[in-house]
């Protein structure tokens, strides 16, 4: 067997382990805590997993400009590759809402510990729905002082491809009034989305300076983040970064 394979094996292993301590310990004594302190133990989950997948896989994690995510609430967008970015951010701020689909709560365990969270599912199937009820309550967490994680694809891209943003993100940070971070990863490069294999290396993640939005537009302030995301990526990247289509921004939220 390949070693890339068995190192994958071997992290998976832990993984699933993990999940068995959150089903037996950590969801049932989170479910007893008020929200806030929810993080600490939930998040035990997250860096359990972030540690097993560097020590198994040979991965390097490179953070940089952590440093720009300002004390308030904010927005961070980034971009959406894997399974790892939804791990990782959880724990870059607290207390954090995550936009997310819905079909995620139903997964048990995994599912159990998000809904304790109180993120902010949205059907897909229903698009127009959606997009009301990220504007509504994502406008309103950031005004209770929650940071708000939102991919703006609206679903993984495989590194070499690109989807246009969609700017709700942007738009509940224009109502807010907080800034907006974007954050640029390489993610699916060392962690596949379309394969179980996961592949030594750097992680690269890079955190940009905080945009202003007091008395900007959404449009405006999106399509800022999205061409330092992608300008970004072409610097940490290795696969060839493909040219940006002209199109309007997508209309669909991002999970």
């Amino acid at each position: 067997m390949p070693v890339n394979a068995v190192r994958s094996v071997l992290f998976y292993f832990g993984y699933f382990m993990a999940l068995l301590l959150s089903a037996v310990v950590l969801v049932p004594l989170a479910a007893c805590l008020p929200l806030k302190a929810r993080y600490r133990v939930l998040h035990s989950y997250n860096h359990i997993v972030l540690w097993w997948f560097r020590l198994t896989c040979g991965v390097t994690v490179h953070v940089s400009g952590r440093e720009q995510v300002p004390e308030g609430a904010c927005v961070l967008l980034a971009n959406h590759q894997s399974e790892w970015e939804t791990i990782y951010l959880q724990v870059v701020k607290r207390p954090l809402c995550t936009v997310l689909k819905k079909e995620l709560l139903k997964i048990p365990v995994f599912g159990w510990g998000l809904k304790l969270l109180e993120p902010i599912p949205l059907d897909r199937t229903q698009p127009a729905k959606a997009l009301k009820q990220v504007l509504t309550v994502g406008t309103q967490r950031l005004k209770d002082g929650f940071t708000v994680l939102i991919f703006p694809e609206g679903t993984r891209i495989a590194p070499g491809s690109r989807k246009k943003f969609n700017k709700s993100g942007a738009a509940i940070a224009c109502r807010a009034g907080v800034p907006v971070v974007p954050v640029a990863h390489n993610a699916g490069e060392i962690w596949p989305n379309d394969s179980w294999i996961k592949h030594p290396g750097t992680l690269n993640v890079v955190f940009g300076p905080a945009i202003e939005t007091t008395g900007r537009k959404p449009d405006v302030v999106v399509a800022e983040a999205e061409a330092w995301v992608e300008a970004t990526l072409v610097e940490i990247s290795q696969v060839q970064r493909p040219p940006l289509e002209a199109e309007a921004p997508a209309d669909s939220v991002g999970v």
